[in-house]
């Protein structure tokens, strides 16, 4: 691939919707005209100053954007290593960045004189998002979501309900490094095709989709989004993965220095940090997405502490 130095990223993806050779639009013939109607529709709102105005407005009084930098000065100086800041997401309405991008759509289905938005979740904060944006602009909302994640996003699952969305579980999707027990797409995963677009997925050698583990619902799946796969091949990106007790450990350690419960995705970045400190110097900055809070995962911790102790 060409160096990342001569890509003009300002140009992806293309006009058939690729980064590379990744993303494009493998859907049956069927969609393909409320699809083109969907990049219509949005190509036409966001050069109407009028629809920018209202989504920045919402992002501004609704949502609490722009999020604060936090200097974390306890978790810097038990790490002994560069100056850390916190992007935070997490304050963000509805607790995490999801909501961002369910505001943007929800506004483009009110322009477009949809009655109805249906999303998928994980962890349960996209669909609360969704849910919560639905709700604002008078939408009906049906969330999908897998039985596993609704066992362990309860609390979630009761938000989206509280909101009016209709939330139907989903049976068939979802510890180590075999295909099947973990949830990290480039290690492992390889180009393939699923929900429509072309990416790394974690499948066999038949092409089957892999089930996956992760011990944060919104990071168990098979695939990555197609933009990562191609800033990873292009090497302007370092991808890194941790495992389950590393992001617990992150999880604690951030709450306990800094009075910052984190959602356990964002703790896996955490994680990162931990590892890397090390190697860093003091006068070198890290600036770490947190990118939820953490209240929807204080259960599968506190399940996963318990199951612990009753072991030992």
């Amino acid at each position: 691939m060409t160096s990342s130095d001569r890509i003009d990223y300002r140009q992806l993806p293309d006009t058939r919707g690729h980064f590379g050779p990744y993303g494009g639009q493998y859907v049956p013939e069927t969609l393909m005209h409320p699809l083109k109607q969907l990049v219509d529709a949005y190509h036409d709102a966001i050069r109407d100053s009028e629809f920018r105005r209202e989504f920045e407005g919402l992002l501004a009084t609704y949502v609490g954007r722009p999020t604060p930098l936090w200097f974390a000065k306890r978790l810097t100086e038990r790490l002994e290593g560069p100056r850390i800041y916190l992007k935070r997401e997490d304050l963000c309405h509805t607790g995490a960045h999801k909501i961002n991008n369910s505001l943007g759509q929800g506004l483009l289905a009110k322009r477009m004189n949809k009655s109805r938005v249906i999303a998928e979740t994980g962890a349960g904060q996209h669909g609360v998002a969704t849910a919560t944006v639905c709700a604002l602009l008078g939408l009906e909302c049906l969330v999908y979501m897998g039985t596993e994640d609704m066992r362990r996003q309860e609390l979630n699952v009761f938000r989206m309900r509280l909101l009016g969305a209709q939330v139907v579980g989903v049976v068939w999707g979802g510890r180590g490094t075999g295909l099947g027990d973990h949830a990290a797409r480039f290690s492992g995963g390889r180009p393939g095709v699923i929900q429509g677009t072309a990416s790394y997925v974690l499948q066999d050698r038949n092409g089957q989709i892999a089930l996956t583990h992760s011990i944060s619902a919104g990071l168990d799946y098979c695939a990555i989004g197609p933009e990562h796969a191609y800033l990873h091949d292009s090497g302007r990106i370092q991808y890194t993965s941790a495992d389950d007790s590393e992001a617990l450990a992150a999880f604690e350690l951030l709450a306990r220095l800094e009075g910052i419960i984190p959602a356990l995705e964002s703790a896996h970045a955490i994680a990162e940090v931990i590892r890397a400190a090390p190697l860093m110097s003091r006068d070198q900055v890290v600036l770490v997405n947190l990118s939820g809070r953490g209240d929807k995962d204080v259960n599968t911790v506190a399940e996963l502490k318990a199951r612990s102790r009753s072991s030992q």
